[in-house]
């Protein structure tokens, strides 16, 4: 997360207050240890290829094939890079697997020759749907704590390779990956495939994060015509300014070497690249994957405000809905997959499609629930009385309204018709036949509104004594 600067006392006050929440935010997240174990599975569809892979946990105690933590945890495939070991890349899981995530890290495809990124991108997308099995199979650590929620990660070659297995898993309609994180991903392009072109058919959620100072992978010609070519509704391209290659790695001979030879200028240490990737890497995660949506404004608040990053982002956020009122209907301008009215702050029962009818005075909210979990509320929308005795419906008309008792209900076609009165909570109070221009004695009634339905169609009594 980004320092501002101190401009004056309140500030200061406020910054202190701001990184004691943090602090205790973190230490609600870094709360596990990191447990380890190591299985080969096997795809049957490729010849029972064996895929070794590196499972980090989270753990009561660290150590060698501990049990996991009681808990449903979410679940990060990483894609190591070219001739680069799953052990360069400690600061990740030390960094995500203490918060609340499963990390895997398949050790396929590492030789210097004969790489096969297809291969590997298949291998991620297997492993994908192998922990879900993993979580459902007695007598695995992992029984009962997986969690359905899946990212896809990688960096460089590894980065490029999720690329093609994201493109197949939504291809195949896979519902658990939720999002895409490349570090500085490589065009994988053997055996006929690309990742630049997979990046045509992919529409989780994704984010691309680039060093300015990448000369092994340089951004115009692999990070940035991923990203562009990504189908998402949501992508953010982030660019670590002063960053290299490797830096969002820990140290590997292979990989330094590369930079060594192709970098020039980079400017930061690599620490401080793994800082601003991981902050915001986190962030991403935590809305992603476990439905934060505060974490999301972090996010963006982030974006907006980093001295250390540029970005770019075309990201469909949830609107906030504005009602609409029609003749006392009110409705969300928005849609959502869930929606609450409220009524002066206070839930209204029942109250959970996107139209309602007002029936009482006071300031109408909705709050609409979208696909990713996370809700926007409205602006207050307030109705009176007057409000309410002035919505006229078209077939028939009650008069006087308001009424101290005597209301006559005139309308073309009325004629012996069956009328039904309720309370505001829809409990019946009386029906009734009546004529048009019949007069009605409403006076042993409390005062309040009431609902006249006629023929389907309703009017409010306001009755007052």
């Amino acid at each position: 997360m980004e320092r501002k600067i101190i401009r004056n006392t309140q500030e200061i006050l406020v910054i202190i207050l701001l990184f004691g929440l943090m602090f205790i935010a973190s230490e609600m997240f870094a709360q596990h240890q990191v447990g380890h174990t190591q299985i080969t599975f096997q795809d049957a569809s490729r010849g029972n290829r064996a895929i070794q892979t590196e499972i980090y946990y989270p753990a009561s105690t660290s150590g060698d094939d501990v049990s996991i933590v009681a808990g449903q945890y979410p679940v990060i495939v990483f894609g190591h890079g070219f001739v680069m070991a799953w052990s360069a890349y400690e600061n990740l899981w030390q960094s995500y697997v203490p918060r609340g995530y499963i990390m895997m890290f398949p050790r396929t495809e590492g030789s210097l020759t004969g790489t096969d990124h297809q291969q590997f991108g298949w291998d991620l997308q297997f492993l994908v749907t192998e922990m879900q099995n993993e979580g459902a199979t007695p007598g695995s650590i992992f029984f009962n704590g997986v969690a359905p929620e899946t990212a896809l990660m990688g960096h460089s070659m590894g980065g490029g390779a999720s690329f093609l297995a994201a493109d197949s898993l939504v291809a195949n309609g896979n519902i658990n990956l939720k999002t895409l994180v490349g570090y500085a991903p490589a065009e994988s392009s053997t055996n006929g495939v690309s990742s630049i072109n997979s990046a045509l058919n992919i529409t989780v959620p994704s984010v691309v994060f680039s060093g300015s100072n990448d000369g092994v992978t340089p951004a115009a010609d692999h990070h940035t015509p991923m990203y562009d070519n990504l189908a998402s509704n949501c992508k953010t391209f982030i660019n670590v300014l002063g960053g290299g290659h490797c830096y969002f790695a820990n140290t590997n001979t292979n990989c330094d070497f590369g930079e060594s030879t192709s970098s020039t200028g980079i400017s930061i240490t690599r620490e401080e690249q793994q800082d601003i990737a991981q902050d915001l890497t986190n962030l991403w995660l935590d809305y992603m994957l476990k439905g934060d949506c505060d974490a999301f404004d972090y996010f963006q608040d982030s974006l907006a405000n980093s001295t250390r990053i540029s970005h770019l982002q075309e990201c469909a956020v949830n609107p906030t809905p504005i009602i609409a009122d029609n003749s006392g209907d009110l409705t969300s301008s928005t849609t959502g997959v869930s929606y609450q009215w409220y009524l002066d702050g206070n839930p209204i029962p029942a109250s959970n499609s996107q139209t309602i009818t007002a029936t009482q005075d006071g300031d109408y909210t909705v709050e609409v629930t979208y696909a990713n979990s996370c809700p926007e509320t409205s602006a207050p929308y307030t109705v009176t009385t007057t409000s309410l005795a002035e919505y006229a419906l078209k077939d028939f008309t009650i008069y006087p309204n308001p009424t101290k008792g005597l209301i006559t209900i005139k309308g073309v076609g009325l004629k012996n018709v069956e009328v039904q009165l309720y309370n505001l909570v829809g409990k019946l109070i009386t029906n009734f036949s009546v004529d048009n221009n019949e007069t009605i004695n409403l006076s042993n009634l409390p005062e309040g509104v009431y609902l006249l339905k006629v023929n389907g169609t309703t009017n409010r009594i306001i009755l007052s004594k």
